[in-house]
C-alpha cells in the first residue's frame, strides 16, 4: 500500500508544472527601480554570435540595437545596444526559456543595466523586456503603455507630465 501511495505522489508531482521564477515575482515598481535605465524602443537592428558567458558556458546572443522613442529612467540616449541570451547563427538556434527572442522591428519597454562591455543586458533576464503590439498595448494583456509608464513614473516619483 505505501508502494502504491508512493508512485501516485510521484506522478503527481511529474505532471505537475515548474515555475521559471525563482524568488518572489516582481512587479513593474520593483522592476523599475531595480533597472539603470528604462526606455520605450523599437529594435531596429539584431546580429546574434557565439560568446561565452560569465560561467565558462558557450551560447548564442543576439545584439539588438534599440531606437530610443522615450527615456524613463536614466541618461537619455537616441541609441542602445541590448544583449539577449538565444538566437541564430547559420542553422543553430538557441532558445532560452526565460528570455523571450528579439527581432528587428519589434517595439517594447525595456528594463536595462549597463554590462562590462558598454552595452547593456535586461535586468531581471526575461522580465526586463515588455513587448507591445501596434495598438501600444503590452502583448497578450489589456495594460496599455500608458499604464505603463504611469506606472513606472509613479514608481519613481516622477509625477506624470512630459514625455
Amino acid at each position: 500500500m505505501r508502494r502504491l501511495l508512493a508512485a501516485l505522489l510521484t506522478l503527481c508531482a511529474l505532471g505537475s508544472p515548474v515555475a521559471a521564477e525563482i524568488g518572489p515575482p516582481t512587479d513593474l515598481a520593483s522592476r523599475a527601480r531595480g533597472a539603470g535605465k528604462v526606455v520605450v524602443a523599437r529594435i531596429v537592428d539584431v546580429q546574434a554570435q557565439y560568446e561565452v558567458n560569465r560561467f565558462g558556458d558557450r551560447l548564442i546572443v543576439s545584439h539588438a540595437v534599440l531606437e530610443v522613442l522615450e527615456t524613463w529612467k536614466g541618461a537619455p540616449q537616441n541609441v542602445l545596444d541590448v544583449a539577449v541570451e538565444g538566437g541564430t547563427v547559420g542553422d543553430m538556434t538557441l532558445r532560452v526559456s526565460d528570455m523571450p527572442s528579439v527581432r528587428a522591428g519589434e517595439r517594447a519597454v525595456f528594463f536595462l543595466d549597463a554590462d562590462a562591455r558598454g552595452g547593456h543586458t535586461p535586468n531581471g533576464r526575461g522580465r526586463g523586456i515588455i513587448k507591445l503590439d501596434d495598438a501600444d498595448r503590452v502583448e497578450g494583456a489589456t495594460l496599455s503603455l500608458n499604464d505603463l509608464r504611469q506606472q513606472v513614473r509613479g514608481a519613481l516619483g516622477q509625477g506624470q507630465g512630459g514625455r
